[in-house]
């Protein structure tokens, strides 16, 4: 690694609706190109599209348990669950007291890879002490669908009203991934003393990985603006991050541990840093993704990416290079993750601010295969 690429090696410290709707839409009242409702893709599959939930309020990050429940988080400070019968919980499994302003607030959520056993779950979010905005991730033991313990991972994250990052996963690895944002302050992208603008690796104690690429510190990468999705993929392993640039370069990077991205002295155009695998300019505000594992709707392999300001699932084959957009008509898209069955849950971000949200905003949907 160049040393003008390279971290200075730090120790930072790491802190040991709503109504349900079982409607199914038609081909006339959605459109989903790559296969459209009711219609063969060439590979003999069919699917179409289901409202689970309804009434939401900015659904951020969803994820599914294996015994079938579904987890997922509103930006306001709950955290909400659907059963596997479909029937959306009236009451929050946990109530966060998060500071929300712009963008911030409860942002992400992933559960732990032994929830069926521990049920442990991880949370991400905003809030305000006596002298700083900060944002924080939590680990929660749940019981009987109530967060019942609460203990800080990490702490001391940069907070603003923008750029916050919040998308938090477990790798294949069995590592938690944070990813953070600038914090609308650039600089500290590159500041090894600073934990925003940065991929950060944690056993799922809150503790340092001894394999992490600077010693002593949770950073993984850096030189991010604002990260919005973590997914691996299903064959290589390797980890792949959504970033959201300033006035269009959106990115798709491939993440190299201790590498240097280069926010904010490059972007799309980088040169000196490492350089995005995917740039999208006009901007299409990229957010949470997913890699199919599964083949049932056609897309195994594939990236699907969700997208705010261009309002899809974007479908990009890394091989080949070519994209698609696969849901539109449902206005902006926060979060997609695939199920066991190969049925797809996405969540909507109407009510974020940034849209004129439709009465019965925001909603969770399922891509479904019909045959």
């Amino acid at each position: 690694m160049n040393k003008e690429r390279r971290l200075a090696i730090v120790a930072i410290a790491a802190v040991t609706v709503a109504a349900v709707a079982t409607a199914f839409f038609t081909p006339s009242q959605t459109t989903l190109p790559i296969p459209e409702p009711g219609q063969s893709d060439g590979n003999n599959t069919r699917s179409g599209v289901q409202v689970i939930a309804e009434n939401l309020d900015v659904p951020w990050a969803i994820e599914i348990a294996e015994d079938g429940r579904l987890f997922f988080t509103e930006r306001n400070g709950r955290i909400m669950a659907i059963e596997k019968n479909g029937s959306l919980l009236s009451d929050p499994v946990a109530y966060i007291n998060v500071l929300q302003n712009g963008e911030s607030g409860l942002l992400g959520l992933v559960l732990h890879p032994n929830f069926a056993e521990n049920h442990l779950l991880y949370v991400y979010h905003t809030y305000s002490n006596d002298s700083a905005v900060l944002n924080k991730v939590l680990m929660l033991t749940e019981n009987d669908n109530k967060i019942v313990e609460s203990k800080v991972v990490i702490d001391n994250i940069p907070a603003a009203d923008r750029n916050d990052g919040g998308r938090i996963k477990f790798g294949p690895d069995g590592k938690l991934y944070i990813a953070t944002g600038d914090a609308r302050q650039p600089e500290l992208a590159q500041d090894a003393g600073s934990l925003a603008g940065k991929i950060l690796r944690l056993n799922s104690d809150g503790s340092i990985p001894e394999d992490n690429p600077f010693e002593g510190s949770p950073v993984y990468s850096y030189g991010h603006r604002n990260i919005q999705g973590l997914a691996w993929h299903p064959l290589t392993g390797e980890l792949y991050a959504s970033e959201h640039g300033l006035e269009g370069s959106d990115e798709i990077n491939l993440i190299k541990p201790g590498t240097n991205y280069g926010w904010p002295m490059e972007d799309c155009n980088a040169e000196k840093f490492e350089k995005p695998i995917v740039c999208f300019n006009p901007a299409i505000a990229p957010a949470g993704m997913t890699f199919a594992a599964s083949d049932i709707l056609g897309y195994q392999n594939d990236l699907l990416l969700a997208t705010l300001k261009a309002q899809h699932i974007r479908l990009i084959d890394l091989g080949s290079d070519v994209e698609s957009n696969i849901l539109t008509g449902f206005g902006r898209i926060r979060d997609v993750v695939e199920a066991s069955d190969g049925s797809l849950y996405v969540t909507t971000s109407n009510k974020d601010g940034r849209a004129v949200p439709a009465q019965d905003d925001d909603k969770i949907l399922r891509i479904i295969s019909t045959q």
